[in-house]
């Protein structure tokens, strides 16, 4: 059985256009890998917007209700000391801490969203038994079709006229 279709491309620009190219054949099973971030890559390929702000945004809103409600209630309720005649809800001696724990409530949701969406950790993954991938880190760019496609048979034909540098059958 078989992962895709592997085809590797000398540059960014090659790449973006085989991107556009393949999505307007229809193929919609597609993935790009390039050693670095290409402006428009994600939309050639019809990707959604990912959630991830909103995630830290809840992360960090979780954290610093946290923050404030931990000391809220070990200030007021819990041990309610008098110290220098304040109030005992006096609420810009907690700003510190809720601003941390906010800092910090987004970062563990960034992260572990980030883990989560990307499917990690993948401890195997057919591309990886590619001799020639370990370039995608370095200095060339491939696109992938994947078997699950249901355009994949007429894939071969089509990724031979984006006059790839090699094409490369995945095994799965």
């Amino acid at each position: 059985m078989s992962y895709g279709l592997l085809a590797e491309f000398a540059g960014a620009e090659a790449l973006l256009a085989a991107a556009r190219a393949t999505r307007a054949q229809g193929f919609r099973e597609v993935e790009a890998y390039s050693p670095f971030p290409i402006g428009g890559l994600a939309a050639a390929l019809g990707r959604p917007r990912t959630p991830m702000a909103v995630i830290t945004l809840l992360g960090g809103i979780a954290g610093g209700l946290v923050g404030y409600g931990m000391q809220f209630y070990s200030a007021v309720i819990a041990y309610p000391i008098n110290s220098g005649g304040r109030p005992l809800h006096s609420w810009p001696t907690f700003i510190p801490v809720t601003f941390e724990l906010t800092v910090l409530g987004a970062a563990f949701a960034a992260f572990f969203g980030m883990l989560i969406m990307n499917g990690l950790p993948r401890l195997y993954h057919p591309l990886g038994q590619v001799k020639e991938f370990d370039l995608a880190t370095r200095n060339r760019f491939f696109l992938c079709i994947r078997a699950r496609d249901p355009r994949f048979d007429d894939a071969a034909a089509f990724v031979t006229g984006l006059r790839p540098l090699r094409i490369i059958d995945v095994p799965g």
